[in-house]
């Protein structure tokens, strides 16, 4: 992964990717202002670079069934680095779990689980999640909604590096 400085043209080949990935390279080069050839290879080079990390299609989770998000806030009962690992690994493992984020303060780990419906996320937390080895207590918060949803991070066209 190589070092690259982000101008004015990567930032907006950023932001309009970060929007819509299926974006043809055209289109791309057209809103950036530059001929595709060239765009392809910023494209290419912001890969490289690390800037992309990859492309993805964002499934609907209520059309496939999954009705229920909840927030599950993990405490352990080890903070001791291979502990931290070893509990990660294991979330890694649970498809349900769909976002994994370690926390400093009172919680460890904060998770993000789907489920198809209550209870099958309380078999999830009963025969799994708490089950789990180091894991001292989870504190679960069911979403009602998602009122903003918005991935990725705000680019700054104008931004000076």
């Amino acid at each position: 992964m190589r070092r690259i400085k982000l101008d004015k043209i990567d930032r907006r080949i950023l932001r309009d990717l970060q929007a819509d990935g299926r974006m043809t390279n055209v289109e791309l080069a057209k809103r950036a202002g530059i001929s595709a050839p060239p765009c392809l290879r910023r494209v290419r080079a912001l890969e490289e670079a690390g800037f992309i990390r990859g492309y993805h299609a964002e499934v609907n989770p209520e059309a496939l069934g999954y009705g229920v998000t909840v927030f599950a806030q993990v405490g352990l009962s080890s903070q001791a680095e291979p502990d931290l690992k070893a509990f990660e690994a294991l979330a890694f493992t649970w498809p349900e779990v769909r976002e994994a984020h370690m926390l400093a303060g009172e919680t460890d780990f904060l998770l993000k689980i789907v489920a198809t419906d209550w209870d099958s996320y309380q078999r999830f937390l009963t025969t799994r999640l708490t089950a789990a080895p180091n894991v001292a207590h989870v504190r679960s918060a069911l979403a009602i909604r998602a009122s903003k949803y918005d991935p990725g991070v705000p680019i700054d066209i104008d931004a000076k590096d």
